[in-house]
Parts: C-alpha cells; structure tokens; sequence
C-alpha cells in the first residue's frame, strides 16, 4: 500500500476548534502539514492554530459553519489562496442532541442533520470541485460505529451517519468508475472522550457520557492522519467494540435491538447533573472558551487501541493467523 507523506502538504480539517479535530490538527502539525482549519468558535480555533504551530506545521483559521455550502466554499478558496492547492481533505465536524426522538424539535433535527450530514456533503463536494481538474487528492471521512448500529437518545446523529456511509459509497464509485486519481475513505470510530458530551444540547437529567469504552480523542486522530496516508482502504474501524458492534449488527441485529433496549439509554448517562446553559447545536459553544481536544473522562479513557494497529497492519496480521493455523495443524497431523 502506498504512503502518502503529509509533510509540507494543504490539509482541510473541519470541526478543528475542538474534540477529534483538534487531535487530529496538532498530529498533523507534528507531520508538518499546513493545515486549513475550519469551524465556528473564534476561541478554539485561535487555540488549534496554536497548537500546530507548536507542533512545528503551519495552521490558518477559517472560519465556516459547514451547514452552508457557500461559507464552506469561500473557506476553501481562501485556503487554497494563503496555503496552496488543497491535498487533504477530512470531514470532522459535528453536533449531536442527547433526547429521546419526540422531544427534538423539528428544527433542532433539521439543524443537527444540516450539520452533522449535510456539512460532509458539502466538504466533500468542494474538496472534489477543487481535486477532480488535478485528478489528485484525498477525502477522508470521520465516521463511528453508530453509522452501523444505532443507538437511543442520537436519533438525528446516528441518522446521520448511516447516510453518510451510504453517500460516501456512492461516491467512491463515480470515483472508481472514472479512474479518478482522486480517494475517499472513511475510519469508523468508537466512543471518544470528547467535550461533545460538554457542549451538546442535552434534554436529559443526568450528563451524557461515551458508551464504554471509551478512548481517547488522539486514537482517533492516528487513525485518521493514517487514512490519510493510506487512502486505498474503502474504510477502517478503530477500537475492538466498533468491530464487535458492526459484526453483531450484521449477524443478530434485532437481538441488539432488544439489548439496547434495556442498556441504551443507561449507558449513556452518569450520575451527575447535565451542564447549564452550553450547547454547540446553533451557536458555538467555543466562541469564548477553548475547550481543546479532551471531554471530562481522562481518568476512564485509553490511550491506545489493539484493534487500531490490527486494521493498520492487516496483512502482517492475516499473515500471522496463517502461520498459527500452520503450526496448530502440523501439530494435528503428529498427533
């Protein structure tokens, strides 16, 4: 497979300010990239910019709400016009409501589904607008396991993300059938430890948190700096409960409908009272205040994932069970 070097690359990242876009923009600055970063919040962003600058890349904020396909279009050719021709392109960006379905408002759906699906939409479209004529470039989609198996209380989120995967098939297959010089891929994620469960609009009496496991914001961000540089994969999953979710889905899924059912909703909850007054869903939550990459669950968080490097070492893997199969049926054949 081959890699693609990042260094001194265009990189557009959009949900930059903050949570798995903030991981991924300080990763990228350590690869030195420039990086195009893309969000609301004037705080976060300054704060991301500084952040891969430390890192020793190069970062330019643009401020876009992705929801609008025009603002998101004049970010990316005031990137292209400050930093270059755009070489990456990764759809982060993100909002969620934490309720059952019928206390969302018609237009608190409408707005989370703008953003959370129309907004990769939109990247994707301009990033091919700009790609395509240099039949060159790289798209990587930020997915999760709930674009397989949904859950309770994310109605609009998981909603979401399922069209997100069945738009992104297709359009890898234009790109297919053209012979497009031009990849898209998609890294499904597992629940990250990320200020989403801070700042998301949250009807319920108790705090949301990740389904456990949980990881960290910066697995997610190696796997998708990874992508990036081996964009032949149609998609990689990231955290054994990712790859358990998606299986099971596709072996029993009305069995996890019923387990769901009774552990869903609970699971996403702790025992603390939501935060007061915060929510991403119109405004940002992060014009004032930087929230950086991490939510409150550091202590409860991995830092790694086994099933991570599995995916990105697939054939050293396959490789590795051919041998185990080998030697556990030479040992047969003696007995």
């Amino acid at each position: 497979m081959n890699e693609v070097s990042l260094k001194d690359k265009v990189v557009v990242v959009t949900g930059a300010s903050g949570g798995v876009g903030r991981a991924v923009v300080r990763q990228l600055g350590a690869e030195g990239a420039k990086v195009a970063l893309i969000a609301r919040g004037e705080a976060g962003l300054a704060g991301a910019a500084v952040d891969v600058g430390a890192e020793g890349g190069t970062g330019k904020t643009f401020a876009a709400d992705v929801s609008d396909y025009d603002q998101v279009r004049q970010a990316a050719q005031r990137a292209e016009a400050e930093l270059g021709p755009i070489d990456v392109w990764i759809n982060i960006a993100f909002t969620t409501v934490f309720a059952p379905f019928l206390e969302i408002t018609p237009e608190e759906y409408e707005r989370e589904t703008k953003v959370t699906y129309l907004g990769y939409v939109w990247g994707t479209r301009v990033a091919l607008e700009m790609m395509k004529p240099r039949d060159k470039g790289v798209i990587v989609q930020a997915g999760s396991a709930l674009a397989y198996r949904s859950i309770p209380l994310q109605s609009a989120y998981c909603g979401a993300k399922h069209a997100i995967v069945g738009f992104t098939e297709s359009v890898r297959t234009e790109l297919l059938a053209e012979d497009s010089g031009v990849k898209i891929t998609v890294v499904q994620l597992p629940a990250l430890n990320t200020p989403q469960f801070d700042w998301g609009l949250n009807r319920m009496r108790r705090h949301a948190q990740p389904v456990p496991p949980i990881y960290q914001p910066e697995v997610a961000a190696n796997a998708l700096v990874y992508a990036a540089e081996h964009p032949e994969r149609k998609e990689y999953w990231v955290g054994g409960m990712t790859a358990a979710t998606i299986m099971g889905q596709r072996t029993a899924p009305a069995l996890l409908d019923r387990y769901l059912a009774r552990t869903g909703v609970k699971s996403q909850l702790t025992g603390e009272k939501p935060p007061t007054g915060v929510s991403n869903l119109w405004e940002p939550a992060d014009e004032d205040k930087d929230y950086g990459a991490h939510g409150s669950f550091d202590r409860r968080s991995h830092g790694r994932s086994v099933q991570l490097w599995m995916s990105q070492h697939r054939r050293l893997v396959t490789l590795a069970g051919l041998g185990l199969a080998a030697v556990a049926g030479l040992g047969l054949r003696r007995r």
